[in-house]
């Protein structure tokens, strides 16, 4: 494992399990979210995002976090190695829903952007990242299972479905 992939639905625990093997393998990690969100909760141009990703992922040696398909390509054609967490609904959402809350009541700064986590945006808005959640698990778990079978053909492809899992493959990176 020299280029990994960290991907899952939001709240799945995807940069926690990045930081992890990193701290095991020595590898270093890219958020995607930090290349892609500016302040004010503002995206970066498609361009500007792929320069950011290149630049980041030039190297050998790095765990990439996210889903975006607008750099699917480049952050998954050189992975060596695809880790999907498929976690159960149920958990997702109680892990996001403290995750959330926790940042807000503390006003993290996320990816030294200015942005935080609000309550207000969190229960009441259509930019709800609980709404979020709740909209693509189904979605991201059909679309990752049609990838990950055509990838495994030339790439380590790791599904896990539990915590128990997670920490088996934690421990023996």
């Amino acid at each position: 494992m020299r280029r990994v992939v960290v991907i899952g639905t939001t709240g799945s625990g995807k940069s926690t399990l990045a930081e992890r093997l990193a701290v095991r393998t020595g590898l270093r990690v890219i958020e995607l979210d930090a290349l892609f969100w500016g302040r004010d909760w503002q995206g970066a141009p498609v361009e500007l995002f792929r320069h950011r990703v290149e630049r980041e992922t030039r190297d050998d040696g790095w765990i990439v976090v996210g889903n975006y398909a607008q750099v699917r390509d480049l952050v998954w054609r050189p992975a060596d190695t695809l880790v999907w967490l498929d976690l159960p609904l149920s958990l997702v959402m109680w892990r996001l829903l403290r995750r959330t809350i926790r940042r807000a009541a503390t006003q993290e700064d996320l990816w030294g952007t200015g942005n935080r986590e609000s309550l207000v945006r969190t229960f009441l808005s259509r930019q709800s990242i609980l709404l979020w959640a709740l909209k693509t698990h189904r979605r991201n778990r059909e679309k990752f299972t049609l990838e990950c079978a055509f990838l495994a053909k030339e790439k380590q492809v790791v599904r896990l479905k539990s915590t128990r899992e997670v920490e088996r493959f934690v421990t023996a990176a």
